[in-house]
């Protein structure tokens, strides 16, 4: 059996027990070695006589999907699966998973870090300190302010417990949101509409689909208060990218973190302009410990799914 595997922590080097799980399993196995997704030109051509696809950051289109006409299983490294045609997918038989919950830690821990970062200013000071300069800033407190959470998954629920141990007050914005949960944390259930208005830091944890896209538009900015904080370690997609340099131009929002952007890589983005704009390189799933349990989960889904055993991680 011929299985494809592209994402980039995962190479032929790779000492990942679930690899090395996958390497028994497997006949053949295909590697990414670009270094980046795959293109879909890429990606028909490494897919050919592949049954199965452990895949990374790659758009995994309709058009690859069937001209790949002999794979069975897409695993996705990965919670979201916004990057792959579901639909198309589930037309040909060609079954789908996810890893939801595996980086729910990292991409929490480092959503709250931007937090932190932002309201103390962490960038610019280090960067002037570097220079030589010893300049004063005046940085804010996090300690009873309020934190607005869109999409309270297991994402946002980290974020949610850091928050606690700084003594912020948690609001919440969930079309699925479980009220049971919200009472025993201390969280406060809102509207979409009421988060945004009454939070001082905002953090999205979102999938991207046609309802989220530009989620955080024009219209959005204005209703939010003066100086607010806005992270978005989901996807790109979600955050109007010219409304917020808008917001950050007119002082509307206060600090602007994004591990992920519309275009990626975001080269000469207009955002990078602004000092109080943190950018890191969709780098939240990024730890030793969520790489290792993203690619157990994963290898786990593929076999279980080419096999016939059955997964507890599909999609659509």
């Amino acid at each position: 059996m011929k299985i494809l595997v592209t994402p980039t922590s995962l190479g032929p080097d790779s000492k990942a027990g679930a690899l090395e799980k996958l390497r028994k399993f497997a006949d053949e196995i295909v590697y990414n070695e670009t270094g980046r997704p795959l293109t879909e030109e890429e990606l028909i051509e490494a897919l050919d006589g592949c049954e199965g696809y452990l895949a990374g950051l790659d758009q995994v289109t309709g058009r690859v999907l069937r001209e790949s006409r002999s794979l069975r299983a897409v695993s996705r490294y990965g919670a979201g699966c916004d990057r792959v045609d579901i639909k198309t997918a589930k037309e040909l038989g060609i079954q789908v998973s996810n890893t939801p919950g595996a980086n729910a830690e990292a991409v929490g821990e480092l959503a709250f870090a931007m937090i932190l970062a932002l309201a103390r200013e962490l960038p610019r000071l280090d960067r002037s300190t570097k220079e030589g300069g010893w300049i004063r800033s005046v940085g804010t407190e996090l300690s009873g302010k309020t934190l607005g959470i869109v999409g309270l998954g297991a994402i946002g629920r980290v974020v949610a417990r850091c928050a606690s141990g700084f003594q912020m007050k948690v609001t919440a914005y969930d079309p699925f949101i479980r009220e049971d949960y919200c009472l025993a944390h201390g969280i406060e259930a809102l509207s979409f509409e009421e988060l945004i208005s009454g939070a001082d830091v905002i953090s999205l944890h979102l999938p991207l689909t046609e309802e989220t896209r530009h989620m955080v538009d024009r219209e959005a900015f204005r209703k939010m208060k003066d100086g607010v904080i806005l992270v978005n370690a989901s996807r790109g997609g979600i955050v109007d990218e010219e409304a917020a340099c808008e917001a950050l131009a007119s002082g509307r929002l206060g600090g602007l973190g994004l591990d992920a952007f519309e275009t990626e890589p975001p080269a000469g983005s207009p955002l990078f302009q602004y000092e109080n704009v943190i950018a890191t390189p969709h780098t939240g799933a990024h730890t030793k410990e969520a790489s290792e349990n993203m690619a157990r989960m994963a290898v786990d889904n593929l076999i279980g799914m080419l096999t016939g055993k059955g997964c507890p991680f599909l999609v659509g």
